[in-house]
């Protein structure tokens, strides 16, 4: 906790409320389906009197007032539940997370089967690339004119109030690069948390080749979260992306950890992972992955993750000072305080001596 009595770590007050929503979306002829995490009464459960749980208390009373919203991007081969910790973390304290399934997800069913050509699967994969800006623009449309979260006093036709001057984007690997290439055709987001994306100049074989322009006509916080032995997304490569982002900008490096950190069930997401038989050139990043025993836990990465990505929000979607103050100088010692093994990039002049080179 930073000296100020700011602790971003602590659940919040509130109780998180979970519902799942379709976005329609006509002009590619499907719906996408979201999750909504929210700010919920405690006091009021829902419907169907469920507990908190891995998602949330299902259609809890949403608390009432307008409420900032994240929009979170999950990675390939993901889904809209795979950062449940930091949806309910962050509805905890006040704010809406919505996380779509992509394009991929949602129209799976036209993916090149078995006997697909090269030129085939590569199209789909531009088609899956293509999509991601639309599909976290399209869930902004909707929700902020005040679709199934709504965004006036009454919040539509679930109760949930939005404020659409305080948008945020959060996104973990072919997600950290969405919500990197969001801004430059989106004015609405005023910040973003990249959790090991992608679109390095210098992608490792088996990764797609990304590109980020960085062409923003605005000022928008960034925050970037690294894993310092993360196999598909190297360390150099999110600093890279880090030199060539504008400023305001910031990033961490959570030691002794992968790119499966980000995502719930760390450990069991990471195994599976290592045990998958990976085609082509990305065949050789299994054997390059070190055991889930040899690095750190899954509790500490989400800390490292609720923590930070809560800070990042509270600094620069609601101007708290205290939370601007914890990041400049206080996160480090907080994090050591939870047994959490990581730094700040590039490390201070203040800082412990540490092999911190970029490889």
């Amino acid at each position: 906790m930073a000296a100020t009595g700011y602790d971003p770590f602590r659940r919040g007050r509130f109780a998180a409320g979970a519902r799942t929503v379709e976005v329609p979306d006509p002009a590619r002829g499907r719906a996408y389906t979201c999750e909504i995490w929210y700010p919920a009464d405690p006091g009021r459960p829902g419907p169907h009197g469920q507990p908190a749980g891995l998602e949330g208390d299902r259609d809890a009373v949403p608390v009432p007032g307008q409420h900032p919203l994240i929009v979170y991007s999950h990675h390939s081969g993901g889904h809209r539940r795979k950062a449940t910790f930091l949806g309910r973390h962050l509805a905890s304290h006040g704010y809406v997370v919505a996380a779509p399934d992509h394009t991929e997800v949602v129209a799976a069913d036209l993916a090149p089967g078995d006997g697909a050509t090269g030129a085939e699967r590569a199209a789909w994969v531009e088609t899956v690339v293509t999509s991601r800006v639309p599909d976290v623009r399209l869930v902004l449309d909707y929700l902020l004119a005040g679709g199934a979260a709504g965004s006036g006093p009454g919040g539509g036709a679930t109760g949930i109030g939005l404020d659409g001057d305080r948008v945020g984007l959060a996104g973990h690997s072919l997600g950290g690069w969405t919500v990197l290439a969001v801004p430059d055709s989106e004015p609405r987001v005023r910040a973003v948390v990249a959790m090991g994306p992608g679109g390095s100049s210098r992608p490792v074989p088996g990764v797609l080749r990304l590109s980020l322009d960085f062409a923003w006509q605005r000022e928008v916080p960034v925050l970037y979260l690294a894993a310092e032995n993360d196999v598909p997304i190297p360390l150099d490569g999110v600093a890279e992306l880090f030199g060539r982002t504008p400023e305001p900008k910031r990033m961490f490096v959570l030691e002794r950890a992968d790119h499966q950190h980000f995502v719930d069930d760390v450990e069991e997401e990471h195994e599976a992972l290592r045990a998958l038989p990976l085609p082509g050139d990305a065949a050789w990043m299994t054997a390059a992955m070190r055991p889930a025993s040899e690095l750190c836990p899954g509790e500490q990465a989400h800390a490292f993750t609720r923590g930070l990505a809560l800070a990042h929000f509270d600094a620069a979607l609601r101007q708290q000072a205290a939370a601007e103050q914890f990041l400049a100088s206080g996160a480090e010692a907080a994090l050591a305080a939870h047994g959490v093994a990581a730094f700040a990039y590039p490390p201070t002049a203040t800082a412990p001596a540490r092999d911190t080179a970029i490889r």
